[in-house]
């Protein structure tokens, strides 16, 4: 049960929620700080761990935006129905495989599903999830086995990191462009970039916004 909470304590959860849902990821310590002239990120924290304490947040420790407010899910105790859950959760479907190394054939079969919080999918219409196999993103933070976060859409800016489509292979990589060439780099050493010779065989099937990982 949740312990009734000071009026900055309200204030600063209040902060964390709106600061959620207008860019669809927590504030970081700083953020907090500086909203409410907190000069140290320490006394932000101890704030942090009443909310924690209060059960209002969860804090992920190694993270730097790693908080999750828990206010959503206080008129439930556990969903007992598909429709429960994709009230307070968003379904992405896992569609296939896509390469982190070299292109390989893009199968869209429906793979199951990864479940999220909406505020972290807030503003893409439509999402998928594709699992990654290869290491050529690893200095992105894209290892293999990761599963990538897709806001479909069939354009991207420079320096985004996309899955693109080349005939009928996928690859994930960070999207170049200059004047009118275009490459795929990819953030690991060992690889070379690809250039896009033929623009005919090749499109931009979505914007990576976000990875999951299990360590299991």
């Amino acid at each position: 049960m949740k312990k009734e909470l000071t009026d900055r304590q309200q204030e600063i959860l209040s902060f964390i929620e709106q600061f959620r849902d207008e860019n669809g990821y927590p504030p970081t310590l700083r953020q907090i700080g500086k909203q409410f002239g907190i000069s140290s990120t320490f006394g932000v924290k101890r704030h942090m761990d009443a909310l924690v304490k209060k059960g209002h947040i969860l804090v992920e420790s190694n993270a730097s935006r790693g908080i999750t407010v828990l206010s959503n899910f206080e008129s439930i105790s556990m969903p007992q129905t598909l429709g429960d859950i994709e009230k307070y959760f968003k379904r992405i479907p896992i569609i296939g495989r896509v390469a982190a190394g070299v292109p390989i054939t893009a199968v869209e079969n429906h793979d199951g599903d990864v479940v999220v919080d909406p505020a972290m999918v807030k503003g893409f219409d439509t999402c998928f999830a594709l699992k990654v196999k290869g290491d050529s993103m690893v200095n992105a933070g894209i290892m293999e086995k990761d599963h990538v976060i897709v806001a479909a859409q069939n354009f991207a800016k420079h320096d985004d990191i996309v899955v693109a489509l080349i005939d009928d292979e996928a690859t994930v990589k960070r999207y170049w462009q200059k004047n009118n060439q275009i490459k795929l780099m990819p953030e690991n050493d060992n690889y070379q970039p690809i250039e896009i010779v033929n623009k005919e065989v090749f499109h931009i099937a979505g914007k990576v916004i976000g990875v999951i990982r299990w360590y299991n």
